[in-house]
């Protein structure tokens, strides 16, 4: 029997989507999931030290969110318009894929111009295709070196915060829409689950002997989509770039030889380790793109618990994290988190599913 998606609704009332981060990153709740025995505990994230020991392993997605959202003008018209770089295609050339706002307002050889605060025209791009399922691709015009080209994007661009966070980005989320080991620049959207490590914790964490291993997705727009389709096997995710090194595989692969924890924090690790699984069931080294949409029942061949934040109903990722909890149990959980007034999606609480 084909896994449907209205088993994965629930009603969510709009004032638990979190606007703010809470005040100190592990801070936050923690819910803690038993798969073996299904008992749910409420804690608080800085708790999530209790549950780990020497040897066990901590996997985190090192990727670094970019200021996306730019806006510009239209030559001659001067029209206001909103560009949200989405891909960068070409270093060299300065090619990105794109979604622009209004739409209907570009075409292909426009120009527009994108001014800093002192109303100079620090940036200029120039579309040169529209015709692309993601929107458009444009072309900035810019001469200078790639560091240059970055540090006009950071001037000029705003945190990509997700179109359910009802307000304009603040100077808060430049930092706190982004992890502490944020590393490889190249997401639209943050690694929500690891929003919750404190310098602190990860500090703590590695004294108790924790082992931590990196690998790098880059989070786009697919994310966010919703899926349109009730038969689960017929639903498409779009592809993201990720790479797990030699090192990573090696730290991980030594864990499930002593039969220690393997933690992913995030679903992002979840399906890049599991895209990575080697015909004896170890990690292996990978740079490429996944498309992996992991729905029940399914067979997980790495991480044995996760973290994970509340997500949004009927959405990939809740389709997921059933999966790796079972669909009962998750669904209890949420039930209790929407009871609990627990608080949903990036900048919210988190699950340790273990």
């Amino acid at each position: 029997m084909r896994t449907k998606l209205s088993s994965f609704n629930f009603n969510l009332p709009k004032e638990l989507i979190a606007q703010y981060p809470s005040e100190e990153r592990d801070q936050s709740r923690l819910m803690v999931v038993h798969r073996s025995t299904g008992k749910i505990e409420h804690k608080v994230f800085k708790d999530v030290l209790n549950y780990f020991s020497d040897g066990d392993v901590l996997m985190f997605n090192n990727t670094k969110v970019f200021p996306a959202r730019l806006f510009g003008q239209k030559e001659k018209t001067g029209a206001k318009i909103e560009v949200f770089l989405l891909r960068e295609l070409n270093p060299d050339t300065k090619l990105w894929d794109v979604l622009v706002d209004p739409a209907r307002k570009i075409r292909v050889g426009n120009k527009l111009y994108f001014e800093d605060e002192n109303g100079n025209d620090a940036l200029v791009a120039e579309v040169v295709d529209n015709t692309t399922s993601r929107g458009r691709t444009i072309r900035f015009i810019f001469d200078g070196t790639p560091d240059d080209f970055n540090y006009e994007l950071s001037r000029l661009g705003m945190t990509p915060l997700p179109k359910y966070i009802e307000r304009e980005p603040e100077t808060l989320d430049r930092e706190r829409y982004q992890t502490i080991y944020a590393k490889e620049m190249g997401a639209v959207a943050a690694p929500t689950a690891g929003l919750h490590f404190s310098r602190e914790l990860l500090k703590r964490l590695e004294l108790k002997g924790v082992n931590f291993a990196e690998m790098t997705l880059h989070i786009g727009l697919g994310t966010f989509r919703t899926i349109d389709v009730e038969d689960l096997s017929k639903h498409k995710m779009e592809a993201e770039y990720f790479k797990i090194s030699q090192q990573a595989a090696d730290v991980v692969n030594k864990g499930l030889e002593n039969n220690k924890k393997i933690c992913a924090v995030g679903t992002t690790v979840m399906r890049s380790i599991e895209t990575a699984v080697s015909a004896d069931h170890q990690l292996k080294p990978v740079e490429g793109w996944t498309n992996k949409f992991i729905y029940p029942p399914y067979d997980f061949s790495i991480a044995n618990c996760m973290v994970t934040n509340f997500h949004l109903p009927k959405s990939s990722l809740i389709i997921m994290i059933s999966a790796f909890g079972g669909h009962e149990l998750i669904m209890e959980a949420y039930e209790q988190a929407v009871k609990e007034k627990y608080r949903f999606f990036s900048y919210g609480d988190a699950m340790l599913i273990l």
